[in-house]
């Protein structure tokens, strides 16, 4: 059902004061019809959800931001609060409702919700959970936006992607997990950390599976367009690979940590979320590692799997996976760990 509105705007509402404050100018013409409208959807207010909101309506990206959960209460509650922010916020419709019709003509559907798991529950059960969660989600936001961008943000993304991709319909470039692209900021901070340079300047990925069995591309890291190995092997510096496979291993711990501290993360992804969303409805065609289908690419023909490559991606999503040149290692745990997400999907029966 729609939220209600709030007594004062209902009150304003009866009143006829825009004819009456606004005078029009002569010899106007009525407002041009080719002015896009920007439409969002969340699906999904937890942590996650409200921390991309948030993010997105302080960049301006959006004409319209549609919130959809099924607890009502909490609902209305965090629409009434982003409302009340009008006044320090560039504007933005912003509407909420446990009705996926709010979500009507989106150009971006943002999916978030997911079960939480119960103790002594294990990953496999919950999961079938959340593909049980997908099949009510999926197939009426695609009623209502047949046009939109899906994008996945709800763990485990890689399967969940996959599992949207097959509900919706839709052709595979429309339809998105946020995978490693928070993963390789993490990387790209803790490079530069380690460098003392601004993270901006250095070019790095995590890819493969948004878990344990992701991978690092370090034959590919850059900073300041030198690449690293190379580099270090030309000055003859030597390097111990463990020290390597340590910031690896940090950067799956850092969500680990974050929400052992604070009991879940919100805010990094939140800005990564905002980020592609930023990329593919501003058109930006920027590289980002994403979960997309990865069939085909470096000997990964098992099977259709979603995980995370170095894709472009723009207003029509996924517009193409960049040739990044990998080592025959670094190959082989990318299959590894397309391999673990296959067995998972294998035991889901989807």
């Amino acid at each position: 059902m729609a939220m209600p509105k709030t007594p004062s705007t209902t009150s304003l509402a009866d009143l006829d004061i825009a004819s009456a404050f606004f005078a029009p100018i002569q010899q106007a013409a009525p407002p041009s019809p080719t002015k896009r409208h920007i439409k969002i959807s969340i699906i999904g207010t937890g942590n996650v959800g409200m921390a991309i909101a948030q993010t997105l309506l302080t960049q301006d990206l959006a004409d319209e931001l549609a919130l959809v959960d099924a607890l009502p209460d909490k609902l209305r509650g965090e629409m009434l609060d982003l409302q009340h922010a009008a006044a320090f916020l560039p504007r933005t419709k912003i509407v909420a409702s446990t009705d996926y019709a709010v979500t009507a003509s989106s150009d971006l559907c943002i999916v978030t919700a997911g079960a939480r798991q119960n103790p002594g529950e294990s990953r496999l059960n919950l999961l079938q959970r959340n593909v049980s969660l997908f099949k009510k989600i999926i197939p009426p936001l695609v009623k209502y936006s047949p046009d939109c961008i899906l994008m996945v943000v709800s763990n485990p993304v890689d399967v969940l992607t996959y599992v949207a991709w097959k509900l919706s319909g839709f052709p595979s470039n429309r339809v998105i997990g946020s995978g490693t692209n928070l993963d390789s900021s993490r990387f790209r901070f803790l490079i530069a950390d380690h460098l003392d340079v601004n993270a901006q300047d250095v070019q790095a990925y995590i890819i493969g599976e948004h878990g344990d069995s992701s991978v690092a591309l370090w034959s590919s890291i850059s900073v300041g367009g030198v690449p690293i190995l190379s580099f270090l092997e030309r000055r003859q510096i030597i390097y111990e690979k463990e020290t390597l496979e340590k910031i690896h291993k940090e950067v799956i711990n850092c969500a680990y940590e974050v929400i052992k501290l604070k009991g879940y993360t919100s805010w990094a992804v939140g800005y990564s979320v905002a980020n592609l969303a930023w990329s593919i409805l501003r058109d930006q065609r920027r590289i980002h590692p994403i979960s997309v289908l990865a069939k085909g690419f470096h000997d990964i023909n098992d099977g259709e799997v979603f995980l995370s490559l170095p894709a472009q991606i723009g207003r029509g999503g996924v517009l193409g996976v960049i040739n990044v040149p990998i080592s025959d290692e670094e190959a082989e745990h990318l299959r590894r760990s397309a391999k673990t997400i296959l067995e998972l999907q294998e035991q889901l029966g989807v």
